[in-house]
């Protein structure tokens, strides 16, 4: 569901910046590659926070929670994208936005190694990238037709930011505990 947002992001801020500030190409690489800086730097910091928790004593439930929590209060920013007029603030919102998403992605991935039992990790991994891509081109094609049929970005970057909080609070009602599985009892039950 969240990574929708991820392929929508990475693949057009370019053109965003193109269209919304008339930047050609290069002047928009000139400032475009501070949010994947942000993204690289989140990917650290949003496992970096999980496990500080987790040496402090919190469960793992907790310490994941309270780092997705987190990296998904950075999400909905970029719906603000649209009113803004500078570009400075633009690239700040979203690096904000690819910081979360990559810290998200992080702790995201690492939800099945705390759950599922090893023999099962490569399916369910593949599974979930299978899912993201998939959701990353369903709505890159809503994108395309959104623009192509002349709407603003402002509905695309409103689902966009929307995704991740969607996606928290339905782990946070799917997963109450975040804890081992024993798939063995719980098929036979």
């Amino acid at each position: 569901m969240s990574d929708a947002a991820w392929y929508f992001y990475i693949f057009w801020l370019p053109k965003f910046l193109m269209e919304t500030f008339k930047y050609e190409y290069s002047a928009a690489s000139n400032v475009g590659w501070i949010p994947y800086a942000a993204a690289g730097v989140g990917c650290l910091l949003g496992g970096g926070l999980s496990s500080a928790l987790l040496k402090r004593g919190y469960s793992v439930n907790a310490s994941r929670k309270i780092a997705m929590g987190l990296s998904v209060a950075l999400m909905p920013w970029v719906m603000l994208v649209p009113q803004v007029t500078s570009v400075g603030w633009v690239i700040f919102i979203f690096s904000l936005a690819f910081f979360g998403q990559q810290s998200w992605s992080t702790l995201v991935m690492i939800l099945p190694t705390d759950m599922i039992p090893k023999r099962a990790i490569g399916t369910v991994a593949g599974l979930i990238g299978m899912s993201g891509a998939m959701g990353g081109a369903l709505l890159g094609q809503v994108a395309g037709y959104l623009r192509d049929h002349h709407y603003s970005f402002k509905p695309i970057l409103i689902i966009s930011g929307s995704l991740h909080v969607l996606a928290f609070i339905l782990i946070c009602l799917a997963i109450p505990k975040i804890r081992p599985l024993n798939l063995d009892s719980e098929i036979k039950e």
